[in-house]
């Protein structure tokens, strides 16, 4: 992103940083509505002491820029773009935030991504998926028609998805860059052998309304191990991609100039680079790109064991991502000594990937370590919490919660809290947009 295409950006988050706190945003304090998010963050309010309702998720100032900056250096050591998914936090300034620690572009799932992101003036954007629905191509045919600057690929893995595409592209000013997705065995969409992949290229290579640029896909799907054959299945499907890119290439069918080849969620990407990173022939200018965007804020369960920066690195000399997003829950029951219900449940905690992990407990302003405590069940509104024998927790104390998952908990926030390294100093919010 150029200069000034990053202006424009930053100026859209701006703008937004205009909207006034009121009712809609449920667990920011009352005092603080009417006032602009920035007005808001500059009265450094106190999560306990100046009014916020429970329960209440934030983000970690700190954590936030560690990790920021870690997968940025590593990134740019190992000569490997990244294009982080923005579907993660829908949050446009954490967006501006990843392009200004050398982003490359902003990746997405859909045609409804594509508009938020639009709306805020990204202008590279990776979408990982086949579109076909032609409302959302012809809107993009727009987009691209009206912004010379503005760069898009996305997926192609059928022929019948090329002709759908061509048809609803028909008559556009500027092709639309495809990248062909190879799905491997197991895998979730994407061609599942070369021949197809081929077959899907040459319809391309045919298509008036595509440009061919290169090979996709996602690993994750592939494998939730760490052991030895599951890294090796990653490595195996990688290299998928890197074949496929070569044959398009002594096929004839590569669009002239850079060839993305593009993979890496958050829980293999070591393993990606490594793959993608290997030499390429002589005459292919490659870029690979990952796609990771869970490294944003890491977490205290699923990626906290997967990823190759988490408890169990599998990359040495960096240190590891921080978890950068806890819910603070209050008890508000204990029917018997071993059982304590909080304010928080399903529709405010992720649950898809693991409970939340009690971590702390807040006792009269003061907060101390809380282990031997588990999170077994989630209702809508209310978290069952297994107290041990002997267990302080009461009436009326706080939890602090680790979470499992980011993708599943921004979504349920519509403006969160970014706290200082006490904890509970807020320091500015960040607003999403699902």
């Amino acid at each position: 992103m150029n200069s000034s295409e990053h202006a424009a950006l930053t100026a859209a988050v701006r703008a937004g940083r205009e909207e006034k706190i009121d009712w809609r945003f449920r667990s920011i304090a009352p005092a603080l509505a009417g006032l602009t998010l920035d007005e808001a963050a500059a009265r450094r309010a106190n999560l306990f002491g100046d009014g916020f309702f429970g329960p209440f998720v934030v983000l970690d100032a700190a954590a936030l820029e560690h990790n920021l900056a870690t997968m940025a250096a590593w990134c740019a050591g190992h000569g490997i773009a990244l294009a982080p998914h923005g579907k993660t936090t829908m949050a446009p300034e954490l967006f501006a935030r990843q392009l200004e620690h050398g982003a490359w572009g902003v990746t997405a799932a859909n045609a409804g991504h594509l508009r938020v992101y639009r709306a805020f003036g990204v202008s590279r954007i990776l979408l990982a998926n086949q579109l076909v629905d032609p409302a959302g191509l012809r809107w993009l045919a727009g987009e691209l028609a009206a912004d010379p600057a503005f760069e898009f690929v996305c997926w192609v893995d059928s022929v019948r998805g090329v002709e759908l595409m061509t048809e609803a592209l028909a008559g556009s000013a500027r092709p639309v860059d495809v990248l062909v997705e190879l799905g491997g065995a197991g895998g979730r969409t994407g061609v599942r052998d070369p021949e197809t992949a081929l077959a899907v290229a040459e319809a391309v290579a045919k298509s008036p309304a595509l440009r061919l640029r290169g090979t996709g896909g996602y690993e994750g799907a592939l494998s939730h191990d760490t052991d030895d054959a599951a890294l090796t299945k990653i490595s195996s499907y990688v290299d998928t991609l890197r074949d496929s890119a070569i044959a398009f290439a002594d096929h004839g069918l590569l669009t002239e100039g850079q060839v993305y080849v593009t993979a890496g969620g958050s829980a293999y990407f070591d393993r990606v680079a490594q793959e993608l990173a290997k030499p390429w022939p002589d005459d292919m200018d490659v870029l690979p790109i990952l796609r990771s965007g869970a490294y944003l804020t890491h977490d205290d369960g699923f990626y906290r064991e997967i990823s190759p920066l988490g408890v169990h690195p599998r990359l040495t000399g960096v240190e590891p991502f921080h978890a950068a997003l806890h819910a603070w829950a209050q008890v508000t029951s204990k029917p018997t000594p071993e059982l304590a219900l909080l304010t928080a449940g399903k529709r405010d905690l992720p649950y898809d990937e693991g409970m939340p992990e009690p971590q702390l407990l807040r006792k009269n302003g003061v907060n101390a370590e809380l282990t031997g405590h588990a999170v077994t069940k989630l209702n809508d509104q209310h978290a069952f919490l297994a107290l041990p024998a002997g267990s302080p927790v009461e009436v009326g104390d706080w939890v602090r919660l680790g979470l499992s998952h980011p993708c599943t908990t921004f979504d349920k926030w519509p403006l969160l809290p970014v706290v200082d390294t006490d904890g509970e100093t807020v320091v500015d919010f960040v607003r999403t947009w699902f």
